[in-house]
């Protein structure tokens, strides 16, 4: 939303709310922007990173996790299921 646009809604909000609504929806609107900032995503420190490949190196070492060709399958599937009840939920529209 542009400055302008925002300064608009702000004078619309001081001219048609009371203090109290006004306190209202801006103890509102800084919980969501704390929720919000909160689930965003971080990004990993090289230290992550790092450990991350050498646990997968390790299990790749020990033999476990599944053949690319079967992950892929699986992707795959998910991806088409995924579709399908995106497909249905737009239908039932």
């Amino acid at each position: 939303m542009s400055t302008a646009a925002l300064q608009g809604l702000l004078e619309y909000l001081y001219g048609t709310l009371s203090p109290d609504n006004m306190l209202w929806v801006a103890n509102h609107l800084i919980e969501q922007a704390k929720k919000e900032e909160d689930s965003e995503l971080k990004p990993y420190t090289m230290e992550e990173i790092n450990a991350m490949l050498d646990e997968a190196e390790a299990n790749f070492a020990a033999g476990k996790g599944i053949p690319d060709e079967e992950a892929w399958d699986e992707w795959e599937e998910d991806f088409a299921r995924m579709e399908q009840k995106h497909y249905e939920l737009t239908e039932a529209v």
